[in-house]
């Protein structure tokens, strides 16, 4: 029976299971493609072969099922309690391929995914008081370019997928198109219960079509093994070498950057702030999760931003929701079989939910972009340029190549660069001291949001 009480928050409440499944298989269909990206990618790269690539799919969808339970459900000072979906980080491909392929293999890779875990699980109660760097200024700029950054992302799956042979083809985008149209159509026409579930319906009108038109390929479900249970270690005890232990420290500087906007994003769309120590607690459970990655064959973890658009879209808050597709992840992760199942369902079915996602992350940055002042400051100086640097590298992939690994590590991730653009200019126009004879003027909690110029308006306005 579902939990209405009216003093529970709808963060906290429990759907009927009916409701937890369908709600929960919808989020794990929109961040599956990304989570078993990295694994392909990493593993690509250093020419595995299919059956230990399988094996690290398999052990990733595992330890994200786990890691989303900690979050969402927590215990003692893990878990932020709040719809959080985690996966494995992008930014962490590159160093990885890097040390994958020139200093020591996976094992050197584990080595310093642990010893990264572990740095952020340290740091976080120092992140969780730089919260009050991030107002309304800051949060609404980041949650606007994790939106706009992830729609390349829905680009190409609905192109076909990045590297597939008939990328960007007609029908692929028409595919897209019309499940984008089937999401659009449940949510304006349907109920309200089956809105909430416009994403998952989407999918499987889209996938329905998908398949008597040829664009599926469910080969690999016949190889799959019906069990796979990811064992410690498994490709060799890790390896502590100090070069890719000090590159996966950057990394981890990054995600909770890249954490910390999501979670403040999640926290806005369903209406429970992030305060200092749950941020903290979020992040400690990042760096517990990414531990288990070291140990269990798979990678550095971080908050889903795909998710937090589903989050919006659907206005779904529940926690047990994405817990719920924490416990299908698990399982997709011990019956190898289930996931390649959903592994055949095709890119551009992806794409065209994924659109009508990301592009709700963005319109949520706008809404919280429009509590700010604008008036008589440089607010607006500081959400244009920092959503023009987030977007360098979103537009321009290869624009800091010449720059050293650290660097690139820090800026390719759109939503870092912005985050930190963001939080440097907030600090320089509205918290540092101004000219002579300026202020600054204190919002309710204390933190100078106006600048000198606000002041020195309303000091005009009294002399008046």
């Amino acid at each position: 029976m579902a939990t209405t009480t009216a003093d529970i928050h709808p963060v906290d409440e429990i759907p009927p299971a009916r409701q937890l499944a369908a709600f929960g298989l919808q989020h794990v269909l929109a961040m599956y493609a990304g989570a078993v990206a990295v694994p392909l990618i990493v593993g690509g790269a250093m020419k595995m072969s299919p059956a230990d690539l399988a094996y690290l799919i398999t052990a990733d969808l595992l330890v994200c099922g786990i890691a989303t339970l900690i979050q969402c459900i927590g215990f003692w000072r893990f878990g932020v309690r709040l719809p959080i979906m985690q996966g494995c980080t992008f930014a962490a491909v590159s160093p990885m391929v890097l040390i994958g392929t020139t200093g020591g293999g996976l094992p050197a890779i584990y080595g310093s995914v642990i010893v990264a875990g572990l740095a952020i699980m340290l740091l976080a109660p120092v992140f969780g008081r730089l919260l009050r760097f991030f107002p309304p200024l800051v949060t609404g700029t980041v949650i606007l370019i994790i939106g706009v950054s992830l729609l390349p992302v829905a680009g190409n799956w609905a192109a076909g997928g990045a590297g597939a042979k008939d990328f960007g083809e007609p029908k692929n985008l028409a595919l897209a198109a019309f499940v984008l149209a089937v999401v659009l159509a449940v949510q304006r026409f349907a109920p309200a219960a089956l809105g909430r579930i416009a994403v998952l319906i989407g999918i499987a009108v889209g996938l329905a079509v998908a398949v008597p038109f040829g664009f599926t390929d469910f080969s690999g479900v016949s190889g799959a093994d019906w069990v796979g249970i990811s064992t410690p270690f498994h490709f060799g005890a890790p390896q502590f070498k100090a070069s890719a232990i000090v590159s996966m420290l950057v990394v981890a500087l990054v995600t909770m950057t890249e954490t910390t906007g999501d979670l403040i994003a999640v926290g806005e769309l369903t209406g429970r702030k992030v305060e200092p120590r749950s941020l903290a607690d979020g992040l400690r459970a990042d760096g517990l999760s990414t531990v288990l990655g070291g140990v269990f064959n798979t990678f550095p973890y971080t908050a889903y931003a795909q998710n937090v658009g589903l989050v919006g879209m659907t206005r779904v808050r529940s926690r047990w929701v994405v817990a719920a597709a924490g416990g299908i992840l698990v399982l997709l992760g011990l019956l190898p079989k289930l996931g390649a199942v959903v592994a055949a369902i095709p890119a551009p079915v992806l794409g065209g939910a994924g659109l009508v996602m990301f592009g709700t992350v963005a319109a949520s940055g706008l809404r919280t972009l429009a509590r700010v002042d604008f008036q008589g400051n440089h607010n607006l100086t500081v959400v244009a340029v920092s959503v023009a640097v987030g977007m360098l590298p979103v537009g321009v992939p290869t624009v800091y190549e010449k720059f050293p690994d650290w660097f690139q590590t820090v800026m390719n991730s759109g939503i870092s660069a912005g985050c930190l653009s963001a939080i440097v200019l907030n600090l320089l126009f509205n918290h540092l001291p101004g000219k002579a004879g300026s202020g600054a003027v204190a919002e309710a909690d204390g933190l100078p949001v106006g600048g000198r110029e606000k002041a020195v308006e309303q000091s005009r306005e009294e002399t008046v």
